[in-house]
């Protein structure tokens, strides 16, 4: 009895922890070998997945600049990053990446030239030469 008590926590814990190890996908994006993740400059995207089918300017947003400083001591090497009272423009543009019929085709957001959202559009297509 007691037995059975204990491992159904324990399977539950371990289901869990599969299911969050399988959600950083979606942060993430393959193109062929090479992964993609979020913060990444928009040139290296385009270098790593080919140029997109479309491209958009959706204008621009406003955000608080932020500030990067060391905050170690010796040998510790540590950022803080602190809001320095400023505010920013950043550009946001909009790619859409079209891998094939037989994949999803992938809407990237960047914002100020940092990727900063991946979406699953439909099924990709065989473009016409």
């Amino acid at each position: 009895m007691m037995k059975s008590i204990l491992h159904k926590p324990i399977a539950t814990m371990a289901l869990l922890g599969l299911v969050l190890l399988g959600s950083e996908s979606a942060w993430a994006l393959r193109c062929g070998h090479r992964l993609v993740l979020k913060g990444m400059h928009e040139s290296l995207v385009i270098s790593l997945c080919g140029d997109p089918v479309a491209t958009r300017q959706l204008g621009y947003v406003i955000r608080p600049y932020v500030v990067a400083r060391p905050a170690g001591t010796g040998h510790l090497h540590v950022t803080r990053h602190v809001y320095s009272g400023y505010y920013q423009e950043i550009s946001v543009t909009e790619m859409v990446f079209n891998f094939g019929p037989h994949k999803l085709m992938r809407i990237i957001r960047f914002e100020g030239g940092q990727l900063a959202s991946i979406k699953t559009a439909g099924y990709g297509y065989i473009e016409k030469r």
